[in-house]
């Protein structure tokens, strides 16, 4: 038997299943969790003396070189000239073996906070209606809901995308044009936002203004009409109280509504974006990239 397997044989011993052991590497010159055996020895020393549990704070100062009890003076000396390079002070190899554990576990890849993850665009493709978006990709499907195509946000879900589009056979659009200037049109779809949102609720007021109305020309060739309307919504906290001091109102949600409007196959077709305004600040850059992504696209005959 090797002498390095006799001296660890003789040095062996129980060992509690939450102590951790840590080697070194000659080749690397660094801590990694398992390997050599030598320092395996080297934190038996560290940690137990005659058999019993030592704190490493309890006996600062006890060389690690001290000769073991019933150990022969030669494996003393060949156990001593291998451990010279760590002879540190038991704070600092703490602070070693902690560093070592946490290190050889988390590589800096894998680090959560290290850089923002960044959610991009997937797109959705309707060659049946004839129309295309992207949203973000971790968006989900929604269905029933009412619209052709639905995805919300599944953490925010005030936040929500959604395609409509007119009757091919009760509609006869030509361009968007047909809706009057971006101006008149952003009233219209204000008005429809608002007759959506009624409610039979007492005491609920609506706030609405309409922010921007715009109009481009796609990489399409086709004309499209933006929106973008604010609506918020307040509710009173006892609406069956009889005194008016009793009745305060507050706010129940504050949201922007951003459509985006193009005509194809005589229909007119609206993508509706909803979010808290809260979020839109903090997400407008992708936001915008969703609206401009919008097309209406020929449906093959």
């Amino acid at each position: 038997m090797a002498p390095d397997s006799t001296l660890n044989s003789r040095r062996k011993v129980s060992r509690p299943k939450e102590t951790l052991y840590v080697t070194a590497s000659n080749a690397k010159k660094s801590l990694t969790v398992g390997g050599i055996q030598s320092i395996g020895v080297f934190l038996s020393r560290l940690f137990v003396k005659d058999g019993l549990q030592l704190s490493l704070l309890s006996r600062p100062r006890t060389p690690i070189t001290e000769q073991l009890s019933g150990e022969s003076n030669k494996d003393c000396a060949d156990f001593s000239s291998k451990t010279k390079d760590f002879a540190v002070p038991r704070r600092n190899a703490m602070a070693l073996i902690l560093s070592s554990y946490i290190f050889s576990g988390v590589s800096f890849q894998s680090v959560a906070f290290a850089q923002q993850s960044v959610i991009g665009l997937r797109e959705y493709i309707d060659s049946f209606d004839g129309y295309s978006f992207k949203y973000p990709s971790n968006w989900i499907q929604v269905r029933g809901a009412g619209a052709d195509i639905f995805f919300r946000d599944p953490y925010v879900l005030d936040e929500n995308i959604s395609v409509e589009f007119s009757s091919p056979s009760s509609s006869n659009y030509k361009s968007v044009e047909d809706l009057g200037p971006p101006q008149e049109a952003g009233k219209k779809v204000l008005k429809q936002y608002l007759t959506e949102f009624m409610s039979t609720r007492l005491g609920v007021r609506r706030e609405s203004k309409i922010l921007s109305t715009s109009s481009r020309i796609a990489d399409d060739g086709k004309l499209y009409y933006q929106v973008e309307v604010n609506i918020k919504s307040y509710a009173n906290n006892n609406e069956l109280a009889v005194m008016p001091k009793d009745r305060l109102v507050r706010l129940e949600w504050d949201r922007r509504y951003l459509s985006v409007l193009g005509v194809e196959n005589n229909q007119l077709y609206e993508l509706r974006l909803q979010t808290p305004e809260n979020v839109f600040v903090e997400e407008e850059s992708d936001l915008r990239r969703v609206m401009e992504s919008f097309r209406v696209n020929k449906i093959a005959a």
